[in-house]
């Protein structure tokens, strides 16, 4: 079973973005309306699928929270894009790629 939790307050991403003080986390922007976006998240879900005890998973919609996701590039000073994803330990970006680069392998050779 898949779980990835959907970032939809400013309190779920300061929740999520303290909680990487404890464990990495993996954060996801999304974009609702984008084939690149449906495709990388698609390779998100298989890798959270096959993972899904090891890292916590969090997306943002960034056309329905564009708000959020600002707020995300703010606190871990990297610039947006969409589709994105950034591995998130202790409030520091360990990695992070967009578009076609997010990819199941590339994310599993990330976490390690």
């Amino acid at each position: 079973m898949e779980t990835i939790n959907e970032l939809t307050s400013l309190e779920d991403w300061r929740n999520a973005w303290n909680y990487s003080m404890n464990s990495p986390i993996l954060v996801y922007k999304h974009s609702t309306s984008c084939l690149i976006s449906a495709r990388a998240f698609k390779h998100l879900k298989s890798f959270q699928r096959a993972e899904e005890d090891k890292i916590d998973c969090y997306m943002v919609k960034i056309i329905e929270n564009r708000r959020i996701s600002n707020e995300i590039a703010d606190d871990t000073n990297i610039p947006h894009k969409s589709p994105q994803i950034l591995l998130i330990d202790k409030q520091q970006i360990l990695w992070n790629t967009s578009h076609w680069k997010i990819t199941e392998h590339h994310i599993r050779k990330a976490v390690g």
